[in-house]
C-alpha cells in the first residue's frame, strides 16, 4: 500500500484528517502509534473543527518536524532552514489545492465550526474531498523525503 492509499484508507477508518497522514508515516517516525494518533487528535477539521489550517497540512508539519526539526531553542539559521522547509510544503500543497485553509477547500462561510464531528456516512464521504487531500499531501511529503534524504 503506497503511504497516499494508507492516509486515505486512515480516513476512510474514522481518523481525522491529521492522524491520517501521521499515521501513513508511522513506520519513519521514532513515536509510538498511540502518542502519534493523541498528538494529531486536535488538528482535524481545520485545527478541532476551527475550519483554519487543514488537519493534513499540519500533519505534514509534524511529521517534518519529527524527521528535520531541531531540539532545542534556537534562533539562527537552523530555526530558518526548518522554516523554509515547512514553507516549501505548503507552497507545494497551495500549489494543487489553492489554500491551506480547510474552509477555503471545503467551500465553508463559517471560521468556528460546531465541535461535533458529522457522522462518518457514505453522504459525508461523498460531499467531502478530504480523503483525497489526505492523499495528495501524504504525495507531496514522500516526494519531499524522497528529494531530502534524511541524514
Amino acid at each position: 500500500m503506497t503511504r497516499r492509499e494508507a492516509a486515505m484508507s486512515n480516513f476512510l477508518k474514522g481518523y481525522n484528517c491529521s492522524q491520517s497522514i501521521i499515521l501513513a508515516f508511522e513506520d519513519m517516525l521514532p513515536v509510538d502509534k498511540d502518542t502519534l494518533s493523541r498528538m494529531a487528535s486536535s488538528f482535524g477539521g481545520g485545527m478541532g473543527r476551527l475550519r483554519e489550517v487543514c488537519g493534513s497540512v499540519s500533519g505534514m508539519f509534524m511529521i517534518a518536524g519529527l524527521l528535520y526539526g531541531y531540539a532545542g531553542p534556537e534562533t539562527g539559521q537552523i530555526k530558518a532552514d526548518h522554516y523554509e522547509r515547512i514553507q516549501e510544503l505548503a507552497h507545494r500543497f497551495e500549489e494543487k489545492h489553492g489554500s491551506i485553509i480547510c474552509r477555503e477547500m471545503l467551500g465553508l462561510g463559517v471560521h468556528r465550526d460546531s465541535p461535533v464531528p458529522e457522522a462518518r456516512t457514505n453522504e459525508y464521504y461523498r460531499k467531502r474531498p478530504c480523503a483525497e487531500i489526505i492523499g495528495d499531501a501524504a504525495e507531496i511529503l514522500e516526494q519531499y523525503i524522497t528529494e531530502n534524504p534524511l541524514a
